[in-house]
């Protein structure tokens, strides 16, 4: 597929109805590459303006990447800041991964990932030993992704998007909201802190793990902290998986999706509590705001990948994730577009309670 960013459709002679929506973006390791498929999609439509994005781990990345190349260049800058950085984590998975990057280990690449006898080892290793211990260095090829994809300075100066970056304190149990003021290459890899792989970060003194822990994404900071009501949430952990997971590799996998959603799911209740509180005159529409819920999934496709793909950044792999998600946000586009700003475009009571 040619990915060559074309002129967004703000461009056209017919200046289009522009809508200003909040973002959501779940964490997924390499299944952010869904997200930045649904991400280019959106801003190539030209009709949707994003106020606040709120993100966690790969969701982050892709938040932080996004607000970077709007700020420099606007929505086709922020498509291409995107594309750029996917196909650096790409490249620098070939350069560090020993697994792809030595040439007499080019046999195991017939083996699917979750099966291979490299990843099998190391799933063993980060059971048996700490990152501690196996990376003592504490080297993460990521922040050298980050840090050269992201003028975080500028960010913290002149963002032309609200960021919320969840990150989880592992000493109090709190979830850390990393905003514009202190986003920084620490703050994503933070939220990004898978706590087997790689040693917590510190900031401020403060450990920090994965923020999906405490919020796949949060949404609190979109209520709070932006006007636009709507929020469009891009999962990438499937809330639905039909049939009872039976072997020991199905379970982890399911118990992982289940944990990763756990965050959103209460608070989604919330959000349909307050919701029939306001509908029912209880509660004040001027002091309240009734939250619009938006919903991009693809539980169909994402859960036909295991965990262990969530490490595979082969490039392959990742266009055809982000082919995936642009599909799904255009069928998106197309059935739910008239929907925003007006009502909810998911059965909230139905899919949360």
């Amino acid at each position: 597929m040619d990915m060559r960013v074309k002129p967004s459709r703000q461009r056209a002679a017919v200046k289009p109805e522009v809508k200003t929506v909040n973002l959501a973006l779940q964490g997924g390791g390499a299944h952010g590459a869904f997200a930045w498929g649904v991400l280019d999609r959106l801003i190539e439509d030209g009709r949707i303006r994003f106020e606040g994005i709120s993100a966690t781990s790969a969701g982050a990345m892709n938040a932080a990447v996004l607000a970077h190349g709007w700020t420099v260049d606007g929505p086709d800058g922020a498509r291409e800041a995107l594309e750029r950085f996917w196909r650096a984590v790409s490249e620098a998975d070939q350069r560090w991964n020993p697994y792809r990057a030595l040439p007499w280990m080019s046999w195991l690449h017939d083996f699917p990932l979750e099966y291979s006898p490299a990843y099998q080892w190391m799933e063993f290793l980060t059971r048996v030993f700490s990152p501690y211990q196996l990376n003592p260095l504490n080297f993460n090829p990521l922040r050298d992704v980050l840090e050269a994809h992201v003028d975080f300075e500028r960010l913290r100066r002149e963002s032309a998007v609200k960021l919320f970056l969840c990150a989880t304190n592992v000493q109090t149990c709190k979830v850390r909201i990393f905003s514009c003021a202190d986003v920084s290459a620490d703050a994503v890899l933070a939220s990004a802190c898978l706590p087997f792989v790689f040693q917590s970060v510190m900031i401020d003194g403060e450990p920090y793990w994965d923020g999906g822990y405490m919020g796949n994404p949060a949404i609190f900071p979109l209520i709070y902290e932006c006007d636009a009501r709507d929020v469009v949430i891009v999962h990438l952990n499937p809330i639905v998986r039909r049939g009872v997971p039976t072997t020991a590799g199905e379970i982890l996998n399911r118990l992982n999706e289940v944990s990763f959603n756990s965050s959103l799911m209460r608070e989604m209740r919330a959000i349909v509590f307050v919701t029939g509180l306001i509908e029912r005159g209880k509660l004040s529409s001027d002091e309240f705001k009734q939250m619009l819920i938006h919903s991009i999934r693809a539980d169909d496709v994402m859960s036909g990948y295991g965990a262990a793909s969530k490490l595979n950044c082969d490039w392959n792999f990742l266009t055809e994730l982000r082919d995936a998600g642009r599909l799904h946000a255009g069928r998106w586009l197309e059935q739910h577009f008239g929907a925003l700003g007006v009502r909810s475009s998911v059965d909230l009571r139905g899919e949360f309670l």
